[in-house]
């Protein structure tokens, strides 16, 4: 795994979004009820499906299409911004048009596919010159299975994918489905043997897929999900889950010479090293004796992945500081400065001149 772009994150799944719409029962209701539930739909959502002649339907908090089949979303408006699946960005897909119109934004998404299965939504920005924020009053969502009896599973681009188990988090296992009706199970690789969904500590979404709700090293190891649905049983890919030991917080960091006394005229490097989560990048900045007459310096940075015993990994992350040609003036303090998303780490060093 050397070489990897520091800013290595995994893509953001379609459907991983928050669903802001509520559940819409289907029942007929009587006439003071379905007044009362239409006007409450008014209130909370702008979103609505346009159907053949002209028509006009609210949107529940699911839907189910078959893929191929084409669909336009309205959004009431003059300033609408859309949410959907990443998927179509990433491929900048010709098939999804959005538009802004006088009255109302619109999503048109052609010849769907099941890769296509996630969330769509939509808010009102409210501007104040520059300054845009979004109207959490008025918004629309709907979660859109595009179901295919071929790919009862959401295409992925990949054939394997490492999911991170932190003990203070739930780690998601993404093989949501086309179906909302498909029988979804989940299955280690080695020993063979299916994982029983208690629905307390482990449960199946369809919009996320399996969630550990407290994960722990004992869930580390190789799974699959597989679904049936009025055929044969169709398999995921493979997820490899890895037990994540190091505690968030601040960079764990340390500092070392490679000698604490320099000859005159020798070389001298100075190493700061940080052992972290796997998928948390962390930046490094150094301050030393020669800085401000800009002594020139050479500084290295790059990180790798550690195994540390069967499952269990850790994201080393090292900075290098070589000075060549040493003189009086390098003499001194050396303090490297490590930055997480938790917040930053200084460790020094001395080096004197021998």
């Amino acid at each position: 795994l050397l070489g990897q772009p520091a800013k290595s994150k995994r893509a953001k799944e379609p459907g991983e979004n928050q669903i802001f719409s509520k559940k819409v029962k289907l029942k007929t209701p009587k006439m003071k009820e379905r007044e009362s539930a239409d006007s409450s739909l008014k209130s909370q959502s702008i979103l609505t499906q346009v159907m053949d002649k002209g028509r006009f339907q609210k949107l529940a908090a699911t839907l189910s299409l078959s893929a191929g089949q084409s669909i336009e979303l309205r959004c009431k408006g003059s300033n609408v911004t859309w949410n959907y699946p990443s998927y179509l960005d990433t491929f900048k897909d010709s098939r999804l048009t959005i538009k802004q119109l006088d009255r109302y934004g619109q999503l048109i998404l052609a010849n769907s596919t099941a890769a296509d299965t996630g969330e769509y939504s939509c808010w009102l920005q409210l501007c104040n010159g520059n300054k845009c924020r979004k109207d959490e009053t008025k918004a629309g969502s709907t979660y859109i299975f595009f179901t295919d009896k071929e790919e009862l599973f959401v295409p992925t681009p990949s054939y394997f994918e490492i999911v991170y188990l932190n003990p203070d988090k739930p780690a998601v296992i993404p093989c949501r489905v086309t179906s909302p009706s498909a029988k979804v199970t989940l299955h280690r690789e080695f020993p063979a043997e299916e994982i029983e969904t208690d629905g307390t500590d482990i449960i199946y979404d369809a919009k996320k897929g399996f969630v550990y709700q407290h994960p722990t090293s004992d869930h580390k190891g190789i799974v699959y999900c597989k679904a049936e649905s009025q055929g044969a049983p169709q398999i995921s890919i493979k997820y490899h889950l890895l037990y994540v030991e190091v505690p968030k917080g601040p960079p764990s960091t340390t500092i070392a010479a490679s000698s604490s006394r320099a000859e005159l005229s020798g070389s001298v490097h100075v190493m700061c090293t940080v052992l972290g989560e796997p998928d948390v990048d962390v930046d490094f900045r150094w301050q030393y004796p020669g800085q401000e007459s800009e002594r020139p310096v050479v500084i290295q940075s790059f990180w790798r992945l550690i195994n540390r015993g069967i499952g269990h990994t850790t994201r080393i992350s090292k900075s290098v500081l070589l000075i060549e040609d040493f003189e009086a003036k390098d003499a001194g303090n050396y303090v490297c400065i490590a930055q997480n998303l938790q917040g930053e780490t200084a460790v020094a060093t001395k080096i004197e001149l021998n």
